[in-house]
């Protein structure tokens, strides 16, 4: 929206080299605005604008940049503006930004960059990726116990321009052991001749820098928190991941989620900036694994065609056989891998899920045999045995797609895998199967062998 209101003006500056008002533009608006605006323009305009603001700025804009357009632009600038940009970044932004950068071009940037930012990226490039240590920043604020609030609030002022937030004020011994905290509003409110140690919270919510990132994120949201500190095994304080970082990863899982249960390879980039080829491999190998087990269903279903030529009709009911079995199982795989995504608690209620979605199984597969034995008989004027059939497959198939849909997302999660692997179309696809095998086994059951 911003764009296409904003960008004919930006390009006319650009056009007429308005100096004033590339510095207003950076200056007077949002930087994630300012971003927006900037998206699509080329690398060498983008920097004419960005270079019209200090570095400071052009830092904060430059963080809400897309990253793929982040990396154009760290393609098209000299090395030395580039390091003075990331110096002034904050800690978690440039290493995300590097984190994505090839590691020879890193390697040929580092030293132009001041040797204390210097030993800090590279300390925090060396933890794994969403992992707590990957995803959190070293500006915080500290402060020793053993002063006044006084005191504090003289030191927090020091603090707070190379803080990513002050709202949380963690106290530290010498050695950056985490002793408790103290939120902003207590400083304001408090004595000032009150010790910090009379009024912090001891039992401190903090994370381990290893911890999975979201086990991070359901942290932050059970505690209701803005930011979470980030602690090593000796419990001292290394950082804290604030609540927009974890709402970023949120996204982002959220996404790969989505794509991963549609049976689609998640995207690196935007849907429209991922090219058609890219997006046709990402699709194609998981529509090529769905049409070999399609493959199969159709092998299974011509070991039986015997019997579907001596009773012509099963065919009318089998799209109702494979639906059934296919719509159970992609509800209880949604279902259980939304619960123990929400919930890591219930990955060790493994047999309370399988238990809960069997009887939820059994309710279902009661209902739908009843309408479809009703429907059988009244609306197509089949008759009891025929009904039976269809009634009795249904059935099994809804209780067999529950099964399948709740076991097998429990199953990728137990060997660590991503329960989201288990997506819909998969699990349609083994339902079908399974269906297919059920369908012809009742009818041969009930119509040739107890006749």
């Amino acid at each position: 929206m911003f764009s296409e209101l904003l960008q004919p003006d930006l390009r006319l500056m650009l056009l007429e080299d308005d100096q004033y008002g590339l510095h207003e533009f950076c200056l007077a608006l949002y930087p994630a605005v300012a971003a927006e605006v900037l998206h699509g323009l080329e690398p060498a305009d983008v920097w004419r604008v960005l270079k019209a603001s200090d570095v400071e700025r052009q830092a904060e804009i430059f963080a809400f940049i897309d990253p793929p357009q982040q990396l154009e632009l760290v393609d098209n600038v000299e090395r030395e503006h580039l390091s003075k940009l990331i110096e002034v970044m904050s800690a978690d932004d440039r290493v995300d930004l590097l984190g994505r950068m090839d590691e020879d071009h890193v390697e040929s940037l580092l030293p132009l960059v001041a040797k204390a930012e210097r030993e800090e990226i590279r300390k925090m490039l060396s933890y794994p990726e969403d992992c707590a240590g990957a995803i959190m920043t070293t500006e915080y604020a500290s402060l020793p116990e053993d002063i006044t609030v006084r005191e504090a609030l003289d030191r927090l002022r020091q603090q707070a321009p190379d803080s990513e937030t002050i709202y949380y004020i963690y106290i530290t011994d010498s050695n950056r052991a985490l002793h408790g905290v103290i939120t902003l509003r207590q400083l304001i409110l408090a004595r000032p001749g009150l010790r910090l140690a009379d009024l912090m919270r001891r039992d401190v919510v903090a994370v381990k820098v290893s911890d999975d990132a979201e086990e991070v994120a359901r942290q932050l949201a059970l505690f209701d928190l803005i930011a979470i500190p980030v602690v090593d095994e000796e419990n001292r304080l290394v950082g804290i991941i604030t609540h927009d970082d974890v709402l970023d990863l949120v996204q982002e899982e959220a996404n790969e989620d989505a794509y991963l249960q549609s049976a689609i390879e998640p995207l690196e980039n935007d849907y429209l900036e991922t090219p058609v080829v890219t997006m046709a491999k990402k699709r194609g190998v998981w529509l090529l694994l769905l049409a070999a087990v399609g493959f199969i269903t159709a092998k299974v279903n011509e070991g039986f065609e015997g019997v579907s030529s001596r009773h012509d009709w099963l065919s009318w009911f089998l799209p109702l056989v494979l639906a059934s079995g296919g719509n159970t199982g992609s509800q209880s795989a949604t279902l259980v891998i939304r619960a123990i995504t929400v919930d890591r608690s219930a990955t060790r209620q493994k047999v309370r899920i399988a238990s809960h979605e069997l009887m939820t199984g059994f309710l279902l597969a009661s209902a739908m045999s009843a309408f479809s034995f009703l429907a059988v008989m009244f609306l197509f004027g089949r008759n009891l045995q025929e009904a039976m059939v269809v009634a009795g497959t249904i059935g099994l198939v809804v209780t067999m797609g529950t099964l399948l849909g709740s076991a097998l997302p429990l199953i990728f999660d137990r060997l660590g895998m991503d329960p989201a692997l288990m997506s819909n179309p998969l699990i349609s696809s083994l339902s079908d199967i399974l269906g297919v095998v059920i369908y012809f086994s009742t009818a041969i059951l009930i119509l040739e062998m107890l006749l």
